[in-house]
């Protein structure tokens, strides 16, 4: 009960500080641009040629609008939310407004559980909006069947958001900076890209979780493939949330 009361208190001032009307705005561009481009792109290289040098490119497909999806989700949308949520805890702890919750009987695990429940509704609401409007668009823009399993390939990005999040939560327990949840999200998707140069280590790399989408689209990769990736990712945020729950605990926070 408790934890649902200090979840409320941050949805409300996830509202009330516009974070959830900049996150819908910035994923809405993010779904009408992928098929947008794939439209446009050959279009706009024809235009640029000129008469000496002639571009010419195969028409475009579905494929295409849902790789700028999964780079727009993979490249720039998980770190806008990081950004975000970089400061969720360390402002609190700065600002001294966990005594009087604490005081009051708030336990301190609810702050951990209930920042990390907010923020991964706003990830998934981030991505489901931005998945929608791309597949509507697709569907309209580019009615072909190579794009045959669209939904296999969402669910990787929603689950490499509970590790990713995790960290964000970790980094902003850690530090009175509101900026070191965002660092170590930054190192973890530094590191994990380093792990993926080693072949037998990619099924079990959550950046398998991001990076495959594309192929899982297309029907030339199975989801089974990445099976190990997500149960490592899984039990990675719980191990990191409970390191974050112990932290908090011994933190001084007024």
């Amino acid at each position: 009960m408790k934890i649902w009361i200090f979840m409320r208190k941050e949805l409300l001032e996830s509202w009330r500080n516009y974070h959830l009307l900049i996150i819908a705005a910035i994923f809405i561009v993010f779904g009408i641009e992928g098929p947008l481009m794939a439209k446009l792109t050959p279009d706009l290289l024809k235009m640029a040629s000129t008469s000496q040098m002639t571009i010419k490119m195969p028409d475009p497909t579905s494929v295409e609008a849902w790789q700028q999806y999964f780079k727009n989700m993979t490249q720039i949308g998980i770190f806008i939310l990081a950004v975000i949520f970089s400061g969720t805890i360390s402002n609190e702890i700065s600002k001294g407004t966990l005594v009087n919750l604490v005081t009051k009987g708030l336990p301190r695990y609810a702050v951990v559980i209930a920042k990390y429940v907010v923020a991964m509704l706003q990830w998934c609401l981030a991505v489901i909006i931005a998945f929608l409007i791309n597949w509507a668009y697709t569907a309209y823009y580019f009615p072909d069947d190579k794009s045959p399993n669209i939904w296999t390939g969402m669910w990787p990005l929603l689950v490499f958001g509970l590790l990713f999040v995790a960290v964000v939560i970790f980094g902003s327990t850690l530090s009175k900076s509101n900026y070191v949840g965002f660092l170590m999200s930054v190192i973890l998707f530094i590191s994990l890209m380093l792990v993926n140069m080693f072949e037998k280590l990619q099924k079990y790399n959550p950046i398998s979780l991001v990076s495959d989408n594309l192929a899982l689209v297309k029907g030339t990769e199975k989801i089974s493939h990445i099976y190990p990736a997500i149960w490592i990712s899984v039990v990675a945020a719980i191990v990191i949330l409970s390191i974050s729950i112990l932290i908090l605990n011994k933190k001084k926070i007024g």
